[in-house]
């Protein structure tokens, strides 16, 4: 399969492009350190980016990001970061990819524990994480030609924890393993519209 990794530079996307690697042609996009170059907060450089990647049969979405602070201190413009890049970019991976999609072809995208058991200074993250999986869902039931799409939903991962833990108390990191293999069930499945919840 070749298959594309949006972020594939990032703590996440660095174990999955290695895993899928091992078997398939594995090519990552991101602004920093990829093979090609994407900017998801602008359509018109993920268009370039298939533009160059041309067919292919898998595309995981593992890039964006949120703005976190207290909601008081949270304005207009700190919700669109996450709304322009975690959001809309991985929408726009699905909505300009389903043009380079191979038939039977998947995407993947990303969110996180927040959707689910949000923590302060979360509301914008949170809610992001919450649109996307209803995107997923909705989406699924209009993709053509056998295309497929679900979400990963992690909690805080073990490589990660020492940064996030003190905004996580009671939580339990995840071992990467476990992410990866929700990345596999994804791509390598048959499911869709589903949302693989990996917490601990």
């Amino acid at each position: 399969m070749k298959i594309v990794i949006v972020g594939g530079n990032g703590t996440i996307g660095k174990s999955i492009a290695k895993n899928f690697s091992k078997t398939h042609e594995v090519i990552t996009a991101g602004r920093n350190n990829a093979d090609l170059y994407v900017d998801i907060t602008k359509s018109n450089s993920i268009k370039s980016l298939f533009d160059k990647l041309g067919k292919v049969d898998a595309v995981i979405g593992a890039a964006g990001e949120a703005k976190w602070a207290d909601f008081k201190e949270l304005s207009e413009e700190d919700y669109y970061i996450g709304f322009k890049s975690k959001l809309m970019g991985q929408v726009n991976l699905v909505r300009i990819g389903q043009n380079y999609l191979n038939p039977n072809g998947s995407f993947t995208l990303t969110t996180g524990i927040l959707a689910d058991n949000p923590v302060i200074k979360t509301s914008s993250a949170a809610m992001v994480n919450g649109a996307i999986h209803s995107f997923v869902k909705a989406v699924a039931l209009e993709l053509e030609n056998g295309m497929r799409v679900n979400a990963v939903s992690a909690g805080t991962v073990e490589e990660a924890y020492d940064k996030y833990k003190d905004y996580f108390p009671g939580h339990l990191p995840v071992p990467m393993k476990k992410v990866v293999a929700g990345y596999e069930k994804s791509v390598l499945g048959k499911d869709t519209g589903r949302i693989f919840r990996i917490y601990e």
